[in-house]
């Protein structure tokens, strides 16, 4: 039910569905799979696929055993294996003609705020130009994140950037148990969760193989994230063909449900900075149309007071100094300063560069 509402879906594929504990590469799994991300296409939904396996393609290559590896030797089997990662990426949904994009990141390029903005107009983009990203962990250059194995946290912070309706963690588990099913025939599968207390964390196990690194525990720690994002977060297993067809039709996962709202965690993002850098005084028809939904253009602004960049928290103020909204900038103090006043196309030509025409783009305003 709830994925078949959601428009935007963030899918984090774990190692062990890729590559088995003998260095097989799982193609016919992931046939299956492009099958599955098809037909949600199909019904208009936005797809991000957040992939684990880069290591473990890499170690396949060059033969060698992931649980031996120091930080600076997987750092180096992570960029053989991302190539290996997308070719096979390529190979597989091409047959199905799903274009596919790779986006490279790191857990601080969606932590810090400037980056995490320019991170979601580029997946935007992407889906306004029809193609699916594949978001991988940047391991040829992270360092904390490949020993502890962060992508299922990565993934809840791709669906907190994008805005993402839901996240989809496929693994090697039907989901959350009430005890380690592996070692008690009496656990039981919990279907939704509402609040995750020390109960619960208590339950969350390291799962044990060659290729994750992750366990249940990451995975509630992804859960706390979405659900302060206003984002669904489901744990489900991907080992059997068309996992996503598989939860469609029988539920058969656990769902960590939201404890605010998509727009109030959105909200609560952009004014939570420790204090607005700088102001924009805008005219009554800016005004008038911020009511109506729209962005904030350069023509609708009067002045610009104070010294701020990129991505920076200002407040947007009335010709009487009256606080309107607060939002982020996409622009510095120093560019608004030279394009106010005027229309949009004339913003290359005062600036000497192409760029984006919205000065606060309505996605990234609260009114006050």
């Amino acid at each position: 039910m709830y994925l078949k509402k959601s428009k935007r879906i963030v899918i984090k594929i774990g190692s062990s569905l890729l590559i088995n504990e003998g260095k097989v590469i799982r193609k016919k799994w992931l046939i299956e799979f492009a099958k599955d991300i098809k037909e949600l296409i199909k019904q208009k939904k936005n797809i991000i696929l957040v992939s684990s396996g880069a290591i473990a393609l890499g170690c396949k290559k060059l033969n060698l055993n992931k649980k031996n590896l120091k930080i600076d030797k997987s750092q180096a089997v992570a960029s053989v294996g991302q190539i290996e990662l997308m070719n096979l990426f390529n190979e597989i949904f091409a047959k199905e003609k799903i274009n596919i994009s790779q986006m490279l990141l790191t857990l601080e390029d969606t932590e810090q705020r400037r980056r995490a903005i320019n991170a979601k107009r580029t997946l935007d983009n992407l889906f306004e130009l029809g193609f699916v990203p594949v978001v991988n962990e940047n391991d040829s250059i992270a360092t904390s994140e490949i020993k502890y194995g962060d992508n299922d946290r990565l993934a809840s912070r791709v669906a907190q950037i994008s805005s993402a309706d839901c996240l989809v963690l496929l693994s090697d588990v039907d989901g959350l148990y009430t005890k380690n099913p592996k070692i008690f025939k009496d656990a039981k599968l919990i279907k939704e969760i509402k609040n995750i207390d020390l109960k619960l964390e208590k339950i969350a196990t390291k799962s044990i193989g060659e290729h994750g690194t992750g366990g249940m525990k990451t995975k509630i720690d992804a859960a706390k994230i979405c659900q302060l994002s206003g984002c669904l977060m489901a744990i489900a297993n991907g080992l059997s063909e068309r996992p996503i067809k598989k939860i469609l039709n029988n539920n058969l996962c656990t769902w960590f449900l939201p404890k605010i709202s998509k727009l109030d965690a959105r909200k609560k993002w952009i004014i939570s900075s420790i204090s607005p850098k700088g102001n924009l005084i805008i005219d009554d028809g800016a005004i008038n149309a911020l009511k109506k939904g729209k962005s904030l253009l350069a023509a609708g602004i009067i002045k610009v007071i104070g010294k701020f960049n990129k991505g920076d928290h200002i407040k947007i103020l009335d010709k009487n100094m009256k606080e309107y909204a607060r939002g982020l900038s996409s622009f510095t103090s120093d560019e608004i300063s030279k394009i106010k006043g005027h229309h949009s196309n004339k913003i290359n030509e005062l600036l000497g560069y192409i760029t984006k025409s919205e000065v606060v783009h309505k996605d990234d305003m609260v009114e006050i």
